[in-house]
């Protein structure tokens, strides 16, 4: 029970290091796991996605968007990865063709794409209102990051900047930038 928890814990990690494109921590994270359990699935097509992710970081985050999806709807989620993952080789473009399908459930958008639309619209609140419920919002670069934390708190929505910080923090806990936004939050919000 005691490796079980330890994996769960590490697993979550691992996910979150991923999330943010920190392959390489998440790559680590996973191989701990592996490590106790070599058999165990999930840290397996973790592992493999981070490697994916090391040379194409858009097709890692599709196929583990896509594998999140498949893991809540499918008996057998993890043959369902691995069968994936040996077809990835084989084709390219590959990852594009797979989701194609899954419109319905993820749409998404690039960080700068959604910069683009808000240029033409101006209005920052509208726009990442009719984007929250329908698209999900790719952001890669810390930068990234930052600018639209900067943004979120601009434009009052001072719980959801809280958030997007609090899911940094574990990677950056130390760094200016951040430190600085969550003093800015605090100043606004006082």
């Amino acid at each position: 029970m005691m490796i079980k928890n330890s994996s769960d814990k590490l697993l979550n990690r691992a996910e979150k290091q991923f999330s943010v494109g920190d392959y390489k921590e998440a790559l680590t994270t996973y191989g701990l796991i592996l490590t106790e359990s070599p058999n165990h699935a999930e840290a397996k097509i973790g592992a493999f996605l981070c490697d994916i992710g090391l040379d194409n970081d858009d097709e890692a985050q599709a196929l583990f968007d896509y594998y999140t999806i498949i893991k809540n709807r499918d008996e057998n989620p993890n043959q369902a990865i691995k069968d994936i993952i040996n077809t990835i080789h084989s084709q390219k473009g590959f990852v594009q063709e797979l989701m194609r399908p899954l419109e319905e459930d993820i749409m998404a958008i690039k960080y700068d794409d959604f910069i683009k639309t808000l240029d033409k619209n101006g209005n920052f609140k509208e726009a990442l209102e009719n984007m929250m419920f329908s698209t999900k919002l790719i952001i890669s670069e810390k930068d990234e990051y930052i600018d639209f934390i900067i943004k979120l708190i601009e434009n009052k929505f001072f719980s959801l900047a809280g958030s997007f910080l609090d899911s940094l923090v574990e990677h950056f806990s130390k760094d200016k930038d951040i430190i600085r936004l969550y003093q800015i939050l605090k100043e606004k919000t006082s």
